[in-house]
């Protein structure tokens, strides 16, 4: 996953509202999402090179979702970062207990950004850790973030593009339809050239991979995914699949 944008608790009627585009090479294979036959509680699409997933929920109101983090020559590591999300979607451990045990095990993998949630207790709780960041994870407070693959909320013109757009919907429309979410994960647009950041993988990927949806003969997003939750109907996830 690598542009995530959410709303939490900026809504009357959907208290987390996260939109999310996976860009991955086209020809890496891959399961749409569905309900696991080893993990019947969880409804996620599937990595079918490790197993794991970047996006999921369960039936008893569980969230979590990854997106790398972009640092060329760090460190690898030995333990696929799919897996971070999917341990968690088959557990019931509490959040901050989760991401302490993520914590310790830390330099088995690669940059990550992890968010996890559970909605099914008295207090919903929405976490936010990354293995490049600060020691320690983050519980969220109400607010707009973006993520893509550094830091939370680091501006990249995705980051701060997407944000606005998802402000601007819930702004304008109390109660918005679902089409206008994945209109806005469809923008083609690249970012100026001296806007974009740098990471150490030159101009001219910096600028293929600016746009919020990605397009190139090799790589690109593969699929939108729109999470919703109230207490009313819970969680949901629809996913639009294009590669």
């Amino acid at each position: 996953m690598c542009l995530i944008v959410f709303a939490y608790r900026q809504n009357q009627e959907y208290q987390l509202i996260l939109l999310a585009n996976r860009d991955e090479f086209y020809d890496r294979p891959t399961e749409a999402a569905h309900f696991w036959e080893d993990a019947p509680q969880v409804f996620a699409g599937r990595d079918l090179v490790a197993g794991g997933t970047w996006l999921g929920i369960t039936r008893t109101g569980r969230f979590a979702a990854l997106t790398n983090f972009r640092q060329p020559g760090g460190p690898a590591g030995s333990v696929s970062r799919g897996e971070l999300v999917g341990r968690f979607l088959k557990e019931d451990v509490p959040v901050p207990d989760y991401l302490a045990e993520v914590r310790q095990r830390s330099a088995d993998y690669s940059g990550f950004n992890l968010l996890v949630g559970d909605f099914s207790r008295e207090e919903p709780v929405l976490a936010h850790y990354s293995n490049r960041g600060s020691d320690d994870f983050r519980i969220l407070p109400a607010g707009i973030y973006g993520l893509s693959n550094h830091l939370l909320d680091t501006p990249w013109p995705k980051v701060e593009k997407a944000k606005k757009g998802l402000a601007e919907i819930l702004t304008e429309k109390k109660e918005p339809e679902r089409e206008s979410f994945f209109e806005l994960l469809r923008d083609k647009i690249p970012a100026p050239d001296r806007d974009l950041p740098d990471t150490g993988v030159g101009i001219d990927r910096e600028r293929l991979l600016s746009p919020i949806f990605i397009e190139t003969p090799v790589y690109g997003t593969r699929c939108s995914s729109l999470v919703l939750w109230n207490k009313e109907n819970g969680l949901s996830l629809e996913e639009r699949v294009y590669f």
